[in-house]
Protein backbone atom coordinates (compact mmCIF):
# COMPACT_ATOMS: atom_id res chain seq x y z
CA UNK A 1 0.00 0.00 0.00
CA UNK A 2 1.70 3.54 -0.79
CA UNK A 3 1.40 5.96 1.62
CA UNK A 4 1.12 9.73 1.33
CA UNK A 5 4.71 10.25 1.97
CA UNK A 6 5.81 7.42 -0.36
CA UNK A 7 4.21 7.91 -3.81
CA UNK A 8 3.95 5.10 -6.41
CA UNK A 9 6.68 4.61 -8.82
CA UNK A 10 4.73 5.52 -11.87
CA UNK A 11 3.90 9.28 -10.38
CA UNK A 12 7.54 10.11 -9.43
CA UNK A 13 8.78 12.23 -11.67
CA UNK A 14 11.87 10.98 -13.98
CA UNK A 15 15.72 11.52 -12.56
CA UNK A 16 16.78 11.81 -16.03
CA UNK A 17 16.80 15.20 -18.45
CA UNK A 18 14.66 15.42 -21.06
CA UNK A 19 17.13 14.63 -23.96
CA UNK A 20 18.24 11.55 -22.00
CA UNK A 21 14.41 9.99 -21.75
CA UNK A 22 14.26 10.66 -25.47
CA UNK A 23 17.55 9.00 -26.02
CA UNK A 24 16.14 5.84 -24.21
CA UNK A 25 12.65 6.26 -25.07
CA UNK A 26 14.74 5.12 -28.85
CA UNK A 27 16.38 2.38 -27.09
CA UNK A 28 13.30 1.02 -25.73
CA UNK A 29 10.81 1.28 -28.98
CA UNK A 30 13.51 -0.94 -30.66
CA UNK A 31 14.38 -3.28 -27.55
CA UNK A 32 10.31 -4.40 -27.46
CA UNK A 33 9.39 -7.68 -29.17
CA UNK A 34 7.42 -8.68 -31.28
CA UNK A 35 6.30 -5.59 -32.81
CA UNK A 36 5.33 -6.80 -36.51
CA UNK A 37 7.02 -5.62 -39.61
CA UNK A 38 9.65 -3.53 -37.50
CA UNK A 39 13.31 -4.11 -36.14
CA UNK A 40 12.91 -5.02 -32.75
CA UNK A 41 15.42 -6.99 -30.46
CA UNK A 42 14.84 -10.03 -32.34
CA UNK A 43 14.32 -9.69 -35.63
CA UNK A 44 16.28 -7.20 -38.52
CA UNK A 45 15.30 -6.26 -41.98
CA UNK A 46 17.02 -7.15 -45.06
CA UNK A 47 18.96 -3.42 -44.86
CA UNK A 48 18.36 -2.19 -41.44
CA UNK A 49 19.65 -4.21 -37.87
CA UNK A 50 19.09 -4.23 -34.35
CA UNK A 51 22.44 -2.65 -33.96
CA UNK A 52 21.73 0.40 -36.51
CA UNK A 53 19.15 1.48 -34.23
CA UNK A 54 21.40 1.64 -31.07
CA UNK A 55 23.81 3.70 -32.58
CA UNK A 56 21.26 5.98 -34.14
CA UNK A 57 19.87 6.43 -30.94
CA UNK A 58 23.17 7.09 -29.68
CA UNK A 59 24.26 9.44 -32.54
CA UNK A 60 20.90 11.42 -32.03
CA UNK A 61 22.41 13.16 -28.66
CA UNK A 62 23.73 16.10 -29.45
CA UNK A 63 20.55 17.46 -31.53
CA UNK A 64 17.98 16.30 -28.42
CA UNK A 65 20.42 18.06 -25.82
CA UNK A 66 20.35 20.85 -27.77
CA UNK A 67 16.37 20.70 -28.28
CA UNK A 68 16.52 20.44 -24.60
CA UNK A 69 18.44 23.41 -24.00
CA UNK A 70 16.23 25.39 -26.19
CA UNK A 71 17.85 25.12 -29.60
CA UNK A 72 15.05 26.39 -32.32
CA UNK A 73 13.30 23.19 -33.04
CA UNK A 74 14.39 22.62 -36.33
CA UNK A 75 17.98 22.94 -35.38
CA UNK A 76 17.58 20.61 -33.08
CA UNK A 77 15.90 18.52 -35.46
CA UNK A 78 18.32 18.42 -38.37
CA UNK A 79 21.17 17.78 -35.92
CA UNK A 80 19.40 15.17 -34.42
CA UNK A 81 19.28 13.31 -37.77
CA UNK A 82 22.69 14.07 -38.84
CA UNK A 83 23.89 12.51 -36.14
CA UNK A 84 21.63 9.48 -36.34
CA UNK A 85 22.90 8.47 -40.06
CA UNK A 86 26.24 8.05 -38.17
CA UNK A 87 25.76 4.11 -38.67
CA UNK A 88 25.43 1.73 -41.84
CA UNK A 89 21.50 1.42 -41.81
CA UNK A 90 20.78 4.94 -43.43
CA UNK A 91 17.27 5.68 -41.94
CA UNK A 92 16.85 4.52 -38.79
CA UNK A 93 14.54 7.00 -36.87
CA UNK A 94 13.64 9.82 -38.71
CA UNK A 95 10.31 9.90 -37.92
CA UNK A 96 10.69 9.70 -34.13
CA UNK A 97 12.78 12.53 -34.11
CA UNK A 98 10.51 14.78 -35.52
CA UNK A 99 7.64 13.86 -32.86
CA UNK A 100 10.71 13.92 -29.70
CA UNK A 101 12.62 16.92 -30.54
CA UNK A 102 9.44 19.06 -29.55
CA UNK A 103 8.48 17.38 -27.00
CA UNK A 104 11.80 17.26 -25.30
CA UNK A 105 11.12 20.96 -25.96
CA UNK A 106 7.95 21.02 -24.07
CA UNK A 107 9.43 19.10 -21.27
CA UNK A 108 12.71 21.28 -20.81
CA UNK A 109 10.12 24.04 -20.45
CA UNK A 110 8.41 22.25 -17.92
CA UNK A 111 4.85 21.72 -19.81
CA UNK A 112 4.96 18.31 -21.17
CA UNK A 113 1.35 18.61 -22.33
CA UNK A 114 -0.29 18.73 -25.26
CA UNK A 115 -0.80 22.71 -24.64
CA UNK A 116 2.77 22.81 -24.25
CA UNK A 117 3.39 20.72 -27.07
CA UNK A 118 1.12 23.21 -29.23
CA UNK A 119 2.66 26.04 -28.08
CA UNK A 120 6.39 24.92 -29.24
CA UNK A 121 4.52 23.75 -32.89
CA UNK A 122 3.10 27.40 -32.85
CA UNK A 123 6.16 28.58 -32.21
CA UNK A 124 8.29 27.37 -35.34
CA UNK A 125 9.70 29.93 -37.95
CA UNK A 126 10.56 29.80 -41.46
CA UNK A 127 13.84 28.90 -40.39
CA UNK A 128 13.07 25.63 -39.03
CA UNK A 129 11.15 24.67 -41.89
CA UNK A 130 14.35 25.21 -43.88
CA UNK A 131 16.25 23.39 -41.47
CA UNK A 132 13.26 20.45 -41.25
CA UNK A 133 13.94 20.42 -45.26
CA UNK A 134 17.69 20.06 -44.99
CA UNK A 135 17.70 17.29 -42.56
CA UNK A 136 16.08 15.61 -45.96
CA UNK A 137 19.53 15.41 -47.07
CA UNK A 138 20.88 13.27 -45.08
CA UNK A 139 18.86 10.18 -45.13
CA UNK A 140 16.23 8.83 -47.51
CA UNK A 141 12.30 9.01 -46.11
CA UNK A 142 9.34 7.26 -48.03
CA UNK A 143 6.82 10.45 -48.19
CA UNK A 144 3.67 10.93 -50.73
CA UNK A 145 4.06 12.98 -53.88
CA UNK A 146 2.78 16.40 -52.78
CA UNK A 147 -0.26 18.67 -54.62
CA UNK A 148 1.03 19.71 -57.84
CA UNK A 149 0.46 23.44 -56.44
CA UNK A 150 2.79 22.81 -53.98
CA UNK A 151 6.03 20.67 -55.66
CA UNK A 152 8.21 23.50 -55.54
CA UNK A 153 7.95 22.59 -51.72
CA UNK A 154 8.76 18.54 -52.16
CA UNK A 155 10.54 17.31 -48.84
CA UNK A 156 12.79 15.43 -50.94
CA UNK A 157 14.70 18.84 -52.80
CA UNK A 158 15.99 19.37 -49.80
CA UNK A 159 17.54 22.46 -49.42
CA UNK A 160 16.79 23.05 -52.93
CA UNK A 161 13.19 23.75 -51.95
CA UNK A 162 13.89 26.74 -48.58
CA UNK A 163 13.90 29.50 -51.37
CA UNK A 164 10.44 28.75 -52.44
CA UNK A 165 9.78 28.20 -48.22
CA UNK A 166 10.66 31.49 -47.75
CA UNK A 167 9.24 33.11 -50.11
CA UNK A 168 6.04 31.44 -49.25
CA UNK A 169 6.60 32.00 -45.24
CA UNK A 170 6.07 29.32 -44.21
CA UNK A 171 6.85 28.10 -40.50
CA UNK A 172 7.70 24.76 -40.03
CA UNK A 173 4.17 24.40 -38.32
CA UNK A 174 2.20 25.80 -41.86
CA UNK A 175 4.61 22.62 -43.22
CA UNK A 176 3.34 20.27 -40.82
CA UNK A 177 -0.57 21.62 -41.44
CA UNK A 178 -0.14 21.67 -45.35
CA UNK A 179 1.04 17.46 -44.77
CA UNK A 180 -2.45 16.02 -45.15
CA UNK A 181 -2.11 12.13 -44.70
CA UNK A 182 0.99 11.81 -42.62
CA UNK A 183 0.92 10.40 -39.38
CA UNK A 184 3.89 12.31 -37.55
CA UNK A 185 2.62 15.96 -39.31
CA UNK A 186 -1.19 15.07 -37.74
CA UNK A 187 0.62 14.61 -34.07
CA UNK A 188 2.00 17.78 -34.81
CA UNK A 189 -1.01 19.90 -36.18
CA UNK A 190 -3.93 18.18 -33.12
CA UNK A 191 -1.53 18.53 -29.68
CA UNK A 192 0.17 15.46 -29.99
CA UNK A 193 -3.29 13.84 -29.13
CA UNK A 194 -2.40 10.49 -29.72
CA UNK A 195 1.02 10.53 -28.51
CA UNK A 196 -0.45 11.30 -24.64
CA UNK A 197 -2.92 8.56 -25.27
CA UNK A 198 -0.72 5.73 -25.98
CA UNK A 199 1.30 7.07 -23.05
CA UNK A 200 -1.49 6.58 -20.69
CA UNK A 201 -1.50 3.14 -21.75
CA UNK A 202 1.94 2.27 -21.16
CA UNK A 203 1.66 3.98 -17.88
CA UNK A 204 -1.37 1.95 -17.26
CA UNK A 205 0.22 -1.31 -17.77
CA UNK A 206 2.73 -3.43 -16.13
CA UNK A 207 5.76 -5.49 -16.52
CA UNK A 208 9.09 -4.82 -18.33
CA UNK A 209 9.28 -1.45 -20.26
CA UNK A 210 9.91 -3.29 -23.34
CA UNK A 211 7.07 -5.37 -23.17
CA UNK A 212 4.79 -2.63 -22.60
CA UNK A 213 6.52 -0.65 -25.59
CA UNK A 214 5.61 -3.65 -27.78
CA UNK A 215 1.93 -4.13 -26.22
CA UNK A 216 1.66 -0.29 -27.06
CA UNK A 217 2.66 -0.76 -30.33
CA UNK A 218 0.24 -3.49 -31.42
CA UNK A 219 -3.03 -2.00 -29.94
CA UNK A 220 -2.34 1.39 -31.57
CA UNK A 221 -1.61 -0.74 -35.24
CA UNK A 222 -5.20 -2.07 -34.49
CA UNK A 223 -6.72 1.71 -33.65
CA UNK A 224 -5.54 3.41 -36.59
CA UNK A 225 -3.75 3.11 -40.71
CA UNK A 226 -0.36 3.59 -40.28
CA UNK A 227 0.83 5.91 -43.34
CA UNK A 228 4.06 4.63 -43.79
CA UNK A 229 2.52 1.85 -44.72
CA UNK A 230 -0.12 3.17 -46.78
CA UNK A 231 2.60 5.21 -48.40
CA UNK A 232 4.42 1.92 -49.66
CA UNK A 233 1.68 -0.42 -50.28
CA UNK A 234 -2.08 1.23 -50.72
CA UNK A 235 -4.38 1.85 -48.62
CA UNK A 236 -6.51 -1.74 -48.84
CA UNK A 237 -2.57 -3.11 -47.46
CA UNK A 238 -2.84 -0.97 -44.68
CA UNK A 239 -6.64 -1.26 -43.67
CA UNK A 240 -5.41 -5.58 -44.22
CA UNK A 241 -2.75 -4.91 -41.64
CA UNK A 242 -4.42 -3.57 -39.32
CA UNK A 243 -7.03 -6.78 -39.33
CA UNK A 244 -4.53 -9.55 -38.97
CA UNK A 245 -2.74 -7.84 -36.19
CA UNK A 246 -6.14 -7.34 -34.75
CA UNK A 247 -6.72 -11.06 -35.44
CA UNK A 248 -3.39 -11.85 -33.63
CA UNK A 249 -3.46 -9.88 -31.11
CA UNK A 250 -3.17 -11.89 -27.57
CA UNK A 251 -1.96 -14.86 -28.80
CA UNK A 252 1.92 -14.64 -28.75
CA UNK A 253 2.50 -17.52 -31.04
CA UNK A 254 0.16 -15.84 -33.95
CA UNK A 255 2.37 -12.56 -33.25
CA UNK A 256 5.42 -13.81 -33.81
CA UNK A 257 4.30 -15.66 -36.82
CA UNK A 258 2.85 -12.49 -38.01
CA UNK A 259 6.37 -10.56 -37.05
CA UNK A 260 8.17 -12.96 -39.75
CA UNK A 261 5.83 -12.60 -42.28
CA UNK A 262 5.34 -8.83 -42.30
CA UNK A 263 9.20 -8.36 -42.56
CA UNK A 264 8.90 -11.36 -45.75
CA UNK A 265 6.17 -9.23 -47.02
CA UNK A 266 7.94 -5.84 -46.68
CA UNK A 267 5.96 -4.43 -44.55
CA UNK A 268 6.76 -2.31 -42.58
CA UNK A 269 4.72 0.09 -40.09
CA UNK A 270 7.38 2.77 -39.15
CA UNK A 271 4.67 5.74 -38.56
CA UNK A 272 2.89 3.62 -35.73
CA UNK A 273 6.20 2.76 -34.70
CA UNK A 274 7.53 6.44 -34.19
CA UNK A 275 4.63 7.20 -32.41
CA UNK A 276 5.07 4.95 -29.98
CA UNK A 277 8.49 5.82 -29.08
CA UNK A 278 7.41 9.15 -28.85
CA UNK A 279 4.52 8.25 -26.34
CA UNK A 280 7.41 6.20 -24.59
CA UNK A 281 9.30 9.56 -23.96
CA UNK A 282 6.32 10.92 -22.34
CA UNK A 283 5.93 7.82 -20.24
CA UNK A 284 9.24 8.20 -19.27
CA UNK A 285 8.98 11.69 -18.30
CA UNK A 286 5.97 11.20 -16.38
CA UNK A 287 7.42 8.20 -14.10
CA UNK A 288 7.76 4.92 -16.29
CA UNK A 289 10.30 2.77 -14.02
CA UNK A 290 13.11 1.63 -15.59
Amino acid sequence: MTGAGNPDRSERPSPRTPAENAQLALLLEVAGTPKPGNVDRARDLSDLRFEHFLAGAVGSNEGLRRAASGAPVGVAFERSVRGMRHQEGGNTQFGCLLLLVPLVRAAAAGDLSPAGAADVVESTTVADAADFYRAFEHVDVAVDDPPENLSDLDVRRGSDAVPALRERGLTLSDVMAASEGDGNAAEWADGFAHTFDVADTILADDGPAPDRVARAFVNRLTEGEDTLVRTNHGPEVAADVRRRVAEARGDPERMAELAEAFVAEGINPGTTADLVCAATFVALERGLSV
